[in-house]
């Protein structure tokens, strides 16, 4: 993370870095350039970046970066957001995890349409091209979700002690 932020901003680009207050004990992310959001969790982490994001990116990376590319898709097939998702395909990185999803797509885990969820491409110009053409399709069984915080509240029990 640290060598992309410092890239970017050396090529005069914003830098937004949202982090997680337990990875700045003990200096653990170093040196920040740009704007830096201090945030409690990791949910608040990615919570924050699909509220301030037009587009996600993955590049190659291991178990973290898995998990964040898998909430983004998540939450898009759900209808939380509708933003395009990719991922750089640098040197070949995904071919693996690119074969597994179509596999599931072929076992029919994933659907077609759910699968156009996740864009690639193999230089940044490609993908930044396909991000931007990105048109999002609702699945509409699932677009009928509402995820307004007064719909995820749960009813309160009585816990009134009645004698």
């Amino acid at each position: 993370m640290g060598c992309v932020s410092t890239a970017v901003a050396q090529h005069e680009r914003q830098v937004l870095s949202i982090i997680p207050s337990a990875f700045t004990v003990n200096n653990l992310v170093g040196e920040t350039c740009g704007k830096e959001i201090k945030v409690a969790t990791m949910h608040e982490r990615l919570l924050t970046m699909m509220e301030l994001s037009d587009a996600f990116i993955a590049l190659p990376g291991g178990f973290g970066t898995l998990e964040e590319l898998f909430q983004m898709i998540s939450w898009a097939q759900f209808n939380i957001h509708n933003k395009p998702i990719g991922v750089l395909n640098i040197n070949g990185f995904f071919n693996g995890f690119l074969c597994f999803v179509d596999h599931a797509v072929e076992q029919k885990f994933i659907t077609q349409k759910a699968r156009k969820i996740l864009i690639s491409a193999t230089t940044a110009d490609a993908l930044v091209d396909k991000l931007q053409a990105f048109l999002f399709e609702p699945d509409p069984a699932l677009s009928k979700l509402k995820w307004s915080p007064s719909s995820s509240q749960k009813e309160k029990l009585d816990l009134t002690l009645r004698l």
